[in-house]
This record gives structure tokens, C-alpha cells and sequence, in this order.
């Protein structure tokens, strides 16, 4: 299950060097006024959904960073992961035992357990506000600055991007393909299909369960994050 740890943390602290590898990213100003990136407020769900796909995978000059389709990829996948959690609960499983919670709606979905609970620094709040810690505000808000410098660079397109994919999903659809839904087999394990997690892609990072790493030669590996499909119970 997506939670603490150091890599994300590292992003909280990366704010200057963020900001100094904006003067390499971010296009020069120039005499044309571009539209301004704004994010939905986090107190709308498509807000709060783009705050979480925005947090987890990485931007240019953080920890992890590989390029605008790798970080793109992980944004799609993490929001197939909360769909998932919803409406592709495998046969044999139940939707507690995938998601820590029973809920038809995705805000839930991502603030199961609290602070530290499903999705790291999501949670509700005692009125049952959906809310965010502060280092998920500063760090977005951060981007967002960088993003609004001259004309758009990678910072603005992955924001908008991020920010697309959230309205799209609160409008009823899925705006892309779930690049695991046809995995079957990893080794000789047999899955099934979709992934259900996601952790820092570290080796030592691992939900436990009946959870099971989804590899490389599967694009397992994307935003600086490890997917996890789940093992097939038999029938």
C-alpha cells in the first residue's frame, strides 16, 4: 500500500534544488503572456485528486526523475490504482482487504488510514474534510511557480496534465489505457491483472500479502514508484 517513505520525504527538503533546476527545464520568458497553470482548489475532488497524482512521481531535478512520459505514465497508473481499488476488486478478495476501506467514492479510496494510511499525507479530517499535510501544499505550490516562469516548460505540461486527467475522472471516464490490466503471470506466479499498490522502487519496499511485484519487462517501474498486481486466488 502506497505510504511513508524516504524518497518521498527527500522531495519535501528539494525545494532549491527544484527551483535552480527550473533555470534548465523551464523555457526563458518571453515578449508573448502565457496562460498561468492553476490547479482546482483542494477542496474540490478533482483539486485533491491532482494533488495526489502531482506528489507522488517525480519532476525535473528531483530524486527519480527520468522524463514528461515516465513521470505522465506513473500519474496514469496511480489513478488506475484508485479506480481499481473500486470497481476492479479481483475474484476472491474483498474490497477492505485491497483498499482498507469499503467506498464507492475515490476521495476515500485515498484517505483510508489517516495521515499515514493508505496514501501517505492524505487524510480527512475530524469534520470528514479531505485534506493534505502541508508538505504536499509547499511542494505543489512550489511547481506551480516554477511552472507559471516564462513560457510552458515540463513543469506546466506535467501540471496540466496531472490536473486533465483528475477532471476527466470526476467527469465519469478513465482517460487512458491500464497499462497492467492483461498481466497474467509474473515468473510463475499466476496474477491478477492490474496494479493495486505502489511503493518507492526500492527492493527493500514491499506491501506484503498476496501482493506481487509487478517487473520491469512489464513497465513495473514508473515515476521513481514499484507497481504491485495482486496474486490470483484460486477459485
Amino acid at each position: 500500500m502506497p505510504g511513508y517513505h524516504p524518497f518521498k520525504a527527500r522531495r519535501a527538503f528539494a525545494a532549491i534544488a527544484v527551483l535552480c533546476a527550473a533555470a534548465f527545464f523551464a523555457p526563458a520568458a518571453s515578449a508573448q503572456v502565457q496562460d498561468k497553470i492553476q490547479l482546482k482548489p483542494a477542496s474540490t475532488k478533482a483539486g485533491y485528486i491532482a494533488r495526489l497524482l502531482i506528489n507522488e512521481p517525480p519532476f525535473p531535478g528531483e530524486y527519480g526523475w527520468v522524463s514528461e512520459e515516465d513521470t505522465k505514465a506513473a500519474m496514469l497508473a496511480i489513478l488506475w490504482v484508485c479506480h481499481g481499488r473500486i470497481h476492479h476488486i479481483p475474484p476472491g478478495y474483498t474490497q477492505r482487504e485491497v483498499a482498507a476501506v469499503k467506498s464507492r467514492d475515490i476521495i476515500d479510496v485515498i484517505t483510508a488510514g489517516g495521515k499515514r494510511g493508505q496514501m501517505d499525507g492524505f487524510y480527512r479530517d475530524k469534520n470528514g474534510a479531505f485534506k493534505a499535510v502541508p508538505r504536499v501544499h509547499q511542494r505543489v505550490k512550489s511547481l506551480v511557480k516554477i511552472a507559471n516562469r516564462g513560457t510552458r516548460g515540463s513543469f506546466a505540461r506535467l501540471l496540466s496534465y496531472a490536473q486533465g486527467l483528475a477532471d476527466a475522472y470526476i467527469a465519469g471516464g478513465m482517460p487512458g489505457a491500464d497499462r497492467y490490466a492483461g498481466l497474467k503471470i509474473v515468473g510463475k506466479v499466476r496474477v491478477t491483472g492490474r496494479a493495486y499498490a505502489w511503493l518507492a522502487n526500492e527492493d527493500y519496499y514491499f506491501p506484503g500479502g498476496n501482493f506481487v511485484k509487478i517487473p520491469n519487462s512489464a513497465e513495473g517501474a514508473l515515476g521513481g514508484n514499484r507497481f504491485f498486481t495482486l496474486k490470483e486466488l484460486k477459485r
